[in-house]
């Protein structure tokens, strides 16, 4: 017998969730960057793990990341360990030059100033313009600040 997804979640009590990635950041120190992120962009911590390893859940308005202390022998190590990072981590806000500033004050360091720049983009959902700068967090990590205005 054949049910609709919601008729089976129901009968099942499963949750269905839309698809959706999500960074898990490897740090130096977990508490201390959960207090960096709640500084710097205004993070809520959703679930924390302490145990002398620390792994959290954290959201910027509704956009979750998760963080955990680096692990060699799980394959993580935090950029600040290597002295480099693979990713660029985009946060879209409604006001870039306030959260940059707030990222800096928390001790982020500058890595661009937030200035407008325009793109020649293709596809369904072309960007145009967009305001943009970027910080690198006391982890290591890259976080391009951002608002697309065309």
């Amino acid at each position: 017998m054949a049910f609709p997804n919601d008729d089976l979640s129901a009968i099942l009590g499963v949750v269905l969730m839309k698809t959706q990635i999500s960074p898990m950041l490897a740090v130096s120190d977990g508490n201390a960057a959960i207090a960096f992120y709640k500084a710097a962009f205004g993070a809520t911590l959703l679930w924390h793990l302490d145990g002398g390893h620390v792994v959290a859940g954290l959201a910027i308005d509704s956009a979750q990341f998760f963080l955990a202390h680096e692990s060699p022998p799980h394959g993580t190590r935090s950029p600040a360990s290597v002295d480099f990072t693979t990713v660029r981590i985009e946060l879209f806000v409604d006001d870039p030059v306030a959260v940059h500033r707030r990222a800096l004050a928390a001790g982020a360091i500058e890595h661009s100033p937030v200035e407008e720049h325009t793109h020649e983009t293709l596809g369904p959902h072309p960007i145009r313009r967009m305001l943009q700068g970027a910080v690198v967090d006391p982890f290591g990590h890259l976080w391009l600040v951002g608002k697309i205005l065309a």
